[in-house]
């Protein structure tokens, strides 16, 4: 699977239809533990691969020799694990790894924090946050962003067979609080009913497969994994092309943007980047985004 140039980024993993696939499914619960510590170890943070030079950069951070990232967690393939305490690996956590370890930081904390929260930069106590983050210029007024780590169009996820482009406005959907999907269904899709609002992906796909709603409206690459974990319960049927992209979300005014930003295009030019998508996206996405049908408006 290759990625595009960070600033071009696209979702395009061609070569998943080749790979053999594990099952796994969507975001799950918190669990418990809220957050949780990994120290440096023989330069690596749980299962990540760190590169480029430890320290070359300086970060301004809110607990001395820690960079604390905030993330919706766990989101398989982004966060893997079932509780905040088991996450060691996954595209975005390995990023807060290569960030620490290029900071010269010896521990990374990873804290769980609501979607809402963050985006709307009410959440404190932590230097920067990595949730699939669509960057969007409502949110940049009361937040930074970096610059784009990843691309995702609006997914439809479905029981097969029941939802069509024709049909969707006239069915019971469901988005995410304070998502992009959210904004998107009310603002674009208009349907002719409300769509219901969930607090989490994990209430939101519970919802479909008990049939409380015929369908979920949000980012390709969390309900391409949604569908994988389904069993094929659930497919997407369709998405809408809208152009979105990830970044990391900072603090408003925060001076670590900017190094932050150096550090995301070192690691596209160096590769890295392409390697952690390669190596954590493909399971987890179990399809290629580049294949589900576009629909229009």
């Amino acid at each position: 699977m290759r990625r595009r140039p960070a600033h071009i980024l696209a979702p395009a993993l061609a070569v998943l239809a080749a790979l053999s696939l594990s099952a796994c499914g969507e975001n799950s619960p918190g669990g418990s533990s809220s957050a949780a510590v990994t120290s440096a170890k023989g330069g690596a943070y749980g299962d990540c691969e760190v590169t480029g030079t430890k320290g070359s950069v300086k970060l301004k951070t809110v607990e001395s020799g820690t960079l604390t990232v905030a993330g919706d967690l766990p989101s398989r393939g982004w966060w893997n694990g079932n509780t905040v305490a088991d996450i060691k690996s996954g595209f975005e956590y390995c990023l807060a790894a290569n960030i620490a370890h290029r900071a010269g930081l010896e521990k990374l904390r990873i804290r769980n924090v609501s979607f809402d929260a963050m985006v709307a930069g009410k959440g404190s106590g932590y230097d920067l946050a990595m949730a699939e983050i669509s960057i969007t210029e409502e949110r940049k007024k009361a937040v930074d962003f970096t610059s784009p780590y990843f691309a995702s169009n609006i997914g439809v996820l479905a029981k097969p067979g029941k939802v069509t482009a024709e049909n969707i406005r006239g069915l019971r959907l469901g988005v995410k609080q304070a998502t992009s999907g959210a904004k998107f269904v009310q603002e674009t899709l208009k349907p002719a009913k409300a769509a219901q609002v969930f607090p989490g992906d994990a209430e939101m796909l519970a919802a479909l497969q008990g049939g409380r709603i015929d369908a979920v409206l949000t980012d390709t690459a969390i309900v391409l994994g949604q569908a994988k974990g389904s069993g094929g319960a659930v497919a997407v049927v369709g998405q809408y092309e809208t152009g979105e992209s990830y970044g990391a979300l900072l603090p408003k005014d925060s001076a670590n943007t900017a190094v932050v930003n150096g550090v995301l295009a070192d690691l596209t030019s160096e590769g890295a980047l392409d390697a952690l998508s390669e190596e954590y996206l493909g399971e987890a996405l179990g399809g290629d985004p580049a294949a589900v049908p576009v629909w229009s408006l």
